[in-house]
């Protein structure tokens, strides 16, 4: 069923149920490979923690840069909210560990700390470089949970987060400490206190915004660290319109649409490492600004489902 699955929706780059059992290489009717598909994301129970260690042993040795992000959309009057860790991974993030939020919003203090709790059992805390989280990863309780387990993390912070100005004598809009033109990037020299945590803060002017970051060790790189964070976006949306359609699901079961994303974790390890394969073979033609013409993963998508197409009409 697995096997089914994974080269359906990379043929079909979908993961529409109905147009999935329609390319399911079997001899029994569509209208049962879609009964067949229902019944697995209703029954079947899959190890989460064995998918993770499969996805594991495709990634390098050493320590992981972590990137904690959540993607969300609507099916109707539902709310699908994914909170998603991932390992930054060479312009993707590849994901390991996922919670389906049963709410519309934010994650909570405590949904974090239990999905980082879960990659530290399975992997170890010495795996984590550092940890990287967007502006809504912000509070007290969970600062202090990064710093007493020791997790070096990157975190932006909003930019009306008030902190103690150079005298500490009074607090002020974080944006008040830097003053910056386009592309420039500071990073004090000592420690500020952020939501009564002691951290380190650097920020960079980008076209739109000042872009302001927290650590809990000083570093010169902390914004240059943070950027890898993106690669968690890459991530998002190659699982959507990039790749796999993701928001067509009509799956609004939180146990059932952690199969799917289970399933798509392995779909999009698999790109992945065909597209760096084929790289290898016949490299990915540059723009003239030098950028690739189309990523990794698009690369080793467009291989795959090119290969299981002829593969299907040569045996079918």
């Amino acid at each position: 069923m697995i096997a089914h699955f994974l080269i359906g929706v990379i043929k079909l780059r979908t993961v529409n149920l109905v147009r999935l059992a329609g390319v399911f290489d079997t001899e029994v009717e569509v209208d049962s490979n879609y009964k067949r598909l229902q019944r697995f994301f209703r029954h079947v129970e899959l190890d989460f923690e064995a998918i993770a260690r499969l996805i594991y042993r495709w990634l390098p040795e050493g320590k992981w840069i972590l990137c904690l992000d959540r993607t969300n959309w609507q099916i109707g009057t539902t709310s699908v909210n994914i909170l998603v860790l991932a390992v930054a991974y060479r312009g993707i993030a590849i994901p390991l560990i996922w919670a389906c939020l049963n709410k519309k919003g934010n994650s909570n203090t405590q949904e974090r700390i239990t999905l980082l709790e879960r990659f530290i059992k399975l992997f170890g805390k010495k795996r984590i470089a550092y940890l990287t989280a967007a502006r809504e990863f912000r509070g007290h309780d969970w600062l202090r949970f990064l710093v007493s387990e020791q997790i070096p993390f990157r975190v932006r912070i909003p930019n009306n987060t008030r902190v103690p100005n150079r005298h500490r004598n009074q607090t002020v809009p974080v944006t008040r400490l830097f003053r910056l033109r386009v592309n420039e990037v500071m990073v004090l020299s000592s420690a500020r206190r952020v939501w009564g945590i002691g951290v380190y803060l650097g920020a960079v002017r980008t076209q739109e915004e000042l872009a302001v970051i927290i650590a809990n060790v000083h570093s010169q790189n902390l914004v240059v660290d943070y950027a890898r964070h993106w690669e968690i976006e890459t991530l998002f949306g190659c699982l959507k319109s990039r790749g796999f359609d993701l928001e067509q699901t009509r799956l609004r079961d939180p146990q059932r649409l952690s199969k799917l994303l289970a399933l798509l974790a392995i779909a999009c390890c698999w790109c992945y490492r065909i597209g760096e394969w084929q790289a290898t073979q016949k490299p990915i033609r540059r723009l003239k600004h030098g950028r690739p013409f189309y990523g990794l993963f698009r690369y080793g998508l467009d291989y795959l489902s090119r290969a299981l197409f002829k593969a299907g009409s040569r045996f079918g």
